[in-house]
């Protein structure tokens, strides 16, 4: 039951809020807030009752749901497909589900200063929460796709009404791409179905490694293939891989920094988890023979990121591009195809989802406050605002992979693992480090540094309700940076089970 509630306890402030008078705003907002505290505290109680030593599912949960009657048999018994709802977590879930329920409580209390139709902003913030921890926590594919669908109506929504000038074509622009990729995913999810009779994770898994089952033998190598590539294009559009990735800097451009925190900070990672969880792991073979060109996708990604992040004049757009660049190091480390690959990539994966979070809250603070995030039109602002700005200056740190904090645990396992396997790509993907570090330092040191402009004088700094998430976040960067244990433990016994067929294709 840990699970079930963990996801839809979200619900009972959409309820509470349903019956708050709209007027009311500070009751909203704390609702909106206290809100997200059960999953948050439910999701840190299955983080410290999580065994590392299992490999397989853990807290799972399986009941009959749906059962569709078909046909009936020649005895009379009546033929029927059966849905289950199917809930577990292992070593990769687990720690994405604690992410969204940090990241989500941090949103929410970054919203505080929301004014526009405060009661529907909140009911649709925890609709989207319940959509991000489920599509982690599903173990069905009908369920899983549920979840994943459910997180574009709300998205659409927030980006659209409380976005900023061109908010309704970021919002069309993400559900258009979005709804291709989720298309393309179902088809997948159809055929999979059709051929094994079955939506289970775990079933199809091992079905697909089966060698002498019926149902798998009839999925010839090139149908294998054909679905691996659905599924790659399904989630790469989610990571987003370029050339899908425009959608993207349209919504990180124009949503509200909170809206942008879950969206950098998780809905980016869905696409990482479904490549790891239904593309590598249920076709391995698949994805070692596409392995080099995962490889290239994420050099494109990384060098074209950090040299558009380079030119930008925008803070929101260096941030946006920055994004891009390193998801390739995630796929980087998935290509390598190999255990400190893999564990770099999921390691990218979390860690960009607290640094994304923490620079995209300092974008949003500096906006309310100067209603600009023209690099050219700011400066200075460490003299008025010291805190902000000594927590934006740690951040990029983190980003371009300063050692002691998760930006560089990610990056050094992720090339680590693919320069065994294709040192030569790894050596010119070093390349974006580098660039990393130069895009960065350009933004954040010509934002605040130099000398302040006049109306800026009077800018306040940090206050507590924005300290607050600027701390955690910062403390869960330098953990991770400091004590990768923390995230190495639960993933290790997990990647044990999916490298071995992987390797064992190779060798």
């Amino acid at each position: 039951m840990l699970l079930s509630l963990i996801v839809f306890t979200p619900l009972l402030a959409i309820l509470i809020l349903t019956f708050v008078p709209r007027h009311k705003g500070d009751l909203i907002k704390k609702v909106g807030v206290l809100g997200t505290l059960p999953p948050l505290l439910l999701s840190l109680l299955l983080f410290v009752s999580f065994n590392y030593e299992l490999s397989g599912l853990q807290f799972a949960e399986k009941a009959k749901w749906i059962s569709i009657p078909v046909g009936t048999l020649q005895s009379g018994a009546i033929f029927s497909f059966d849905l289950g709802y199917e809930m577990g977590v292992d070593g990769i879930s687990m720690p994405l589900i604690v992410l969204t329920a940090i990241i989500a409580t941090l949103a929410a209390v970054a919203s505080w200063n929301q004014k526009k139709r405060l009661k529907e902003y909140f009911i649709l913030f925890h609709l989207l929460l319940i959509g991000m921890l489920g599509v982690f926590a599903s173990q069905n594919l009908f369920l899983f796709f549920i979840f994943f669908e459910l997180t574009l109506i709300p998205t659409y929504f927030l980006i659209g009404i409380w976005g900023y000038g061109e908010r309704e074509k970021a919002a069309n622009k993400f559900l258009l791409y979005n709804g291709i990729g989720s298309g393309v995913m179902l088809i997948a999810f159809i055929v999979l179905f059709m051929y094994l009779n079955t939506m289970n994770m775990e079933a199809i898994a091992n079905l697909l490694g089966s060698v002498n089952h019926p149902a798998a033998l009839a999925l010839t190598p090139a149908l294998r293939f054909g679905l691996f590539l659905a599924i790659f294009i399904a989630f790469a559009v989610k990571l987003p891989v370029f050339p899908f990735h425009t959608w993207m800097l349209k919504v990180h451009v124009q949503a509200p920094p909170a809206i942008v925190m879950l969206h950098s900070g998780i809905l980016l990672k869905m696409g990482a988890y479904g490549l790891l969880r239904m593309g590598i792991g249920f076709f391995p073979e698949q994805a070692y023979q596409f392995a080099t060109w995962m490889a290239v996708l994420g050099l494109i990604n990384l060098l074209y990121g950090a040299l558009l992040a380079f030119v930008q004049k925008d803070l929101k757009m260096v941030m946006a591009y920055s994004s891009i660049s390193h998801m390739g190091i995630v796929l980087l480390g998935f290509a390598a195809m190999n255990t400190i690959g893999f564990q770099g990539a999921m390691f990218q994966v979390v860690s960009h989802g607290f640094i994304s979070a923490l620079l995209f809250f300092l974008i949003g603070m500096i906006w309310e406050r100067t209603q600009t995030s023209m690099i050219d039109e700011m400066g200075g602002l460490a003299k008025v605002m010291p805190f902000a700005s000594g927590i934006m200056l740690a951040g990029a740190m983190a980003s371009l992979g300063l050692p002691g904090m998760s930006g560089f645990i990610s990056e050094f396992f992720a090339f680590l693992g693919l320069f065994g396997k294709m040192p030569v790509l790894a050596a010119i993907g070093a390349i974006g480090i580098v660039l990393t570090a130069a895009y960065l330092l350009r933004a954040i040191l010509r934002t605040t540094f130099g000398p302040t402009p006049d109306r800026f004088t009077g800018v306040a700094d940090a206050q507590p309700m924005e300290v607050i998430p600027l701390v955690v976040l910062l403390g869960f960067i330098i953990l991770i940076g400091v004590y990768p244990a923390v995230l190495a433990n639960p993933l290790q016994q997990t990647l044990k089970t999916i490298v071995p067929i992987v390797t064992g294709i190779g060798g």
